[in-house]
């Protein structure tokens, strides 16, 4: 590439890249400039406003103002894959224990038949001055009970994972619709040109359905999320080719203004091009990164205290890194445990989520005091759960699904999600499941009904936060959802 376009550059320079990139003209473009040159002079007027337009898109990331005054200014998701079961950790029920294998005296469809009652082998104690249920699994996190609003009548649509992840963050378990931190960015922008507005991390690998849980699909290309394999701890390995080791920057960037300019020429005659302006924008953004992002990505700048209240592990740093990320103004972060479905415990539920919360709970306990103590928790939404709940009733063993008959089949009729900060009420809890947890029966709140509460706080009107695709209005919601102002502070 360097050797192609070194002549282009110093033609630019000598003011004559007009003549370099000019072939002699066409008979069609004989015939257009000169027997239409009135279609021509209509044709110029549309192609500047076209690129006047493209003007206005090329900082497609800057800030904007949402529809109202928001209470959140930023999100980070913290995605507990795989499915955490809500009746081991937020939501206690205590005739389970009684019930324990015994045939419960109601059951619920499942995707696989069940047994017996299963008693949660976890202890559950109040914590905070709001005296908030929290099981043994997560002592760091019920540190900050009172800062909790606890949603334990979560339900979503189907027992799968792959619906359920596209659901609970692209609003649409069927097909690949723009993701929850792609219309974010998309309405709001970005408080920082240097590095994405939206940002996944997941150690090792991509999750089911990898990239379509953070993909932009028909938004501009600009709003997709930027994934990290946070496995790595060195910035060079986190953010390949971070750092331009063979051009001088000022070289860089004439090479990336001349590939601008012909991509525009391009663009301008075909039309608006969404794949393309992505393209655009990468090139962009890469570029602006170099610097930003190695700072950002590095938690060896942060004090030791701090690194140690995290945990020095590979959750740990992701979750530190994102306090970072959202401290330098990026609008969306969300981390993914690991690949697959890490809670997904059919089988030996209690060694599945002992270890799992082993990982994650110090350094979310550590991410809600660090926010606080920033200041940064009252307009920071923290948003923790997974896409579906577990069953009340133990798993029967099934060839390559349990072995053992010690854990939870998938359970969508009823789970529970917790939110922090950025407006919500802390201490609270808001709904509930039946008395053994099979069913979300008082004051439901679907899947729809999170995303647009999500959207009212950070000052959208779900219903108005929308964008024209193939002949019709989109939105996160879809036709659905209603904003759950209960849980509101």
């Amino acid at each position: 590439m360097h050797m192609v376009v070194e002549p282009l550059i110093s033609l630019t320079q000598q003011g004559r890249v007009d003549d370099a990139m000019h072939a002699p003209w066409t008979r069609r473009e004989m015939l257009k400039r000169g027997g239409m040159g009135l279609g021509s002079l209509a044709l110029a007027d549309v192609i500047a406003r076209r690129c006047d337009a493209a003007s206005t898109v090329a900082q497609p990331l800057a800030p904007k103002a949402p529809h109202f005054a928001p209470r959140a200014k930023r999100v980070i998701h913290l995605f507990m894959n795989g499915g955490v079961s809500h009746v081991d950790s937020l939501d206690e029920k205590p005739l389970l224990t009684k019930f324990h294998g015994r045939t419960l005296p109601t059951s619920q469809r499942t995707e696989r038949k069940t047994g017996a009652a299963f008693g949660s082998p976890f202890k559950f104690s109040q914590h905070g001055d709001s005296g908030l249920s929290i099981s043994e699994l997560f002592p760091h996190i019920a540190r900050s009970a009172d800062d909790l609003c606890v949603i334990r009548s979560m339900y979503a649509d189907v027992p799968n994972h792959e619906p359920s992840y596209l659901l609970m963050n692209c609003g649409d378990g069927r097909q690949a619709r723009p993701a929850m931190g792609a219309w974010v960015t998309y309405g709001l922008g970005s408080e920082n040109q240097n590095l994405p507005g939206f940002i996944v991390m997941c150690p090792g690998g991509v999750p089911a359905t990898a990239g379509n849980n953070w993909r932009s699909a028909f938004l501009p290309g600009a709003y997709q999320g930027t994934y990290i394999d946070s496995q790595y701890s060195e910035p060079q390995k986190l953010v390949e080719h971070i750092r331009n080791d063979f051009v001088r920057p000022e070289r860089q960037r004439a090479q990336l203004d001349l590939l601008a300019e012909l991509n525009r020429r391009h663009q301008v005659e075909r039309g608006e091009d969404s794949a393309l302006e992505a393209r655009i924008q990468s090139f962009e953004l890469a570029y602006r990164m170099q610097s930003e992002a190695t700072d950002a990505f590095d938690v060896s700048r942060e004090p030791l205290a701090i690194r140690q209240m995290y945990g020095e592990t590979t959750y740990g740093r992701q979750v530190l890194i994102g306090r970072r990320l959202l401290e330098r103004g990026v609008r969306f972060v969300q981390i993914w445990q690991r690949p697959g479905q890490p809670w997904d415990a059919h089988d030996n539920l209690e060694s599945n989520h002992r270890g799992l919360a082993a990982e994650c709970d110090q350094p979310i306990g550590a991410l809600l005091r660090d926010l606080k103590a920033r200041g940064m928790l009252e307009d920071t939404l923290v948003i923790w759960g997974g896409e579906f709940g577990r069953t009340p009733t133990v798993e029967i063993p099934t060839p390559g699904v349990s072995s053992v008959g010690q854990g939870r089949d998938h359970n969508h009729y009823g789970f529970s999600m917790w939110l922090a900060g950025g407006g919500v009420k802390g201490g609270h809890v808001h709904g509930a499941t039946d008395e053994l947890g099979w069913n979300a029966v008082e004051n439901r709140v679907h899947v729809h009904d999170l995303h647009a509460t999500i959207l009212h706080l950070l000052g959208f009107d779900h219903e108005q936060l929308t964008y024209r695709y193939a002949g019709r209005d989109f939105r996160l919601t879809d036709v659905h959802g209603q904003v759950v102002r209960e849980i509101l502070s």
